[in-house]
């Protein structure tokens, strides 16, 4: 079988969330016998695909699936042409209205246009993949008019190895001290940026948000105002070059999302031992364990508390980061091509 496995604008989506799912995707098919092809184009460029269309050949490569993980419009354009050829399609919905909220300026205000959007985008699959069963729900309630599959984002454990030899390096880089309670990922008040500075504020632990955050007219008001002028043990350190350096780094890991469709930088922080504190919301509880692979909170006393504890009880630390590991490794690459060989029989079949 070849598969066209497209992410619109990869460039511009290096080491997201989505990127890094895309990155799964294709590491996990590598492992079976599907050919993939990451562009439309004959020859992988508009360049060639003109060589080739002047050669004799066509302009578009010759695939048996189409599996698009964006929703632009050159999305749209691989959605309307598998159609036109009867080529099935499986689009991936990455993207819903309820995790694009409280992202940038104005993108909770656009969410019933957004929402409409997506709905008349994903009803045009063979088979719409999300990463949950939470966001199955989500899609079905806008409706979309298409199967619905929740498949994971996995892991990649492998990429993460070695992470242990550059805790030195990225401490001392950020001046970083005791335990270091951290996050990875761009800063956004939806993965819980407020809460992670007021809990910053209420406690005297070290906190690291290792990732991206915008300064220009896109950013919210809320991110400008934290990065900006943030506590005194706050350090937030933008883009950093290898995502190892931030789990060596820290020691707890904080992720206060109020939305996530799976949040794929949890696994990645559980697949290097580290205990996790988690808002405790619909998606964390379909795929964690509160007391046995993370601690799970609603309000910032509950955080706080659960911060002091881990502060004073290695042996929870070690207890939670050990099973946190095996967590990780019910996500496994070959549990992703399973589950992806799995979706594209279906469509391919009917």
């Amino acid at each position: 079988m070849r598969v066209l496995n497209h992410l619109e604008l990869e460039s511009r989506l290096d080491r997201s969330g989505i990127e890094t799912s895309v990155s799964h995707q294709r590491a996990a098919l590598a492992r079976t016998d599907v050919s993939v092809v990451t562009s439309p184009w004959n020859g992988g460029s508009i360049p060639r695909a003109l060589e080739r269309t002047v050669d004799g050949d066509g302009p578009i490569a010759s695939i048996d699936l189409a599996h698009c993980n964006m929703i632009g419009p050159g999305s749209v354009a691989i959605a309307r042409y598998a159609r036109h050829e009867d080529v099935p399609l499986v689009l991936h919905a990455h993207v819903t209205r309820e995790d694009f909220a409280e992202s940038f300026r104005g993108s909770t205000a656009i969410g019933p246009a957004l929402e409409r959007y997506l709905r008349w985008f994903y009803s045009q699959a063979d088979l719409v993949l999300c990463p949950s069963q939470y966001t199955k729900g989500v899609l079905e309630s806008y409706p979309v008019d298409a199967p619905i599959r929740p498949i994971t984002n996995g892991i990649d454990i492998d990429a993460l190895s070695g992470f242990s030899s550059l805790r030195s390096t990225y401490r001392q880089r950020y001046d970083l001290d005791g335990m270091v309670v951290f996050a990875l990922g761009s800063v956004f008040e939806r993965k819980g940026v407020t809460t992670f500075c007021e809990l910053a504020q209420a406690t005297d632990h070290e906190f690291a948000w290792f990732g991206t955050y915008d300064t220009g007219p896109q950013a919210s008001t809320t991110v400008r105002r934290w990065t900006s002028d943030p506590p005194e043990n706050v350090t937030f350190t933008g883009w950093i070059d290898d995502k190892r350096g931030a789990f060596a780094a820290g020691d707890v890991y904080l992720f206060p999302a109020k939305v996530e469709n799976q949040g794929l930088v949890v696994l990645e922080a559980m697949a290097c031992g580290k205990p996790v504190v988690l808002r405790d919301i619909p998606v964390f509880e379909e795929y964690y364990t509160h007391g046995e692979d993370c601690l799970m909170c609603d309000t910032i006393d509950e955080f706080r508390d659960a911060l002091t504890e881990l502060a004073s009880d290695p042996e929870l630390r070690d207890r939670l980061g050990e099973n946190a590991r095996e967590t990780a490794r019910e996500h496994s690459l070959d549990r992703v091509s399973e589950e992806l060989l799995d979706a594209y029989q279906e469509v391919t079949t009917v």
